[in-house]
């Protein structure tokens, strides 16, 4: 499965650099491309932590696109 997000669109409306959303949340800067781009699924505490410093919802930012089955 392949998680979608709007963490780059809910940083910007934050006024948040990469970097500065890596020091709130404990990560690398790479680490918060890396979840932009949809190349790094994050653990559920760092979804939550995340979504607590730009101040929305978990679904607000992040769903799964499930595959036809």
């Amino acid at each position: 499965m392949y998680m979608e997000n709007k963490v780059k669109v809910s940083r910007v409306e934050k006024n948040l650099t990469q970097q500065l959303l890596a020091n709130k949340v404990g990560v690398t800067r790479q680490t918060i491309s890396l979840i932009e781009k949809g190349a790094y699924n994050p653990s559920l505490n760092l979804c939550l932590e995340i979504c607590y410093v730009v101040g929305k919802t978990l679904d607000e930012v992040f769903w799964i696109e499930k595959g036809e089955e």
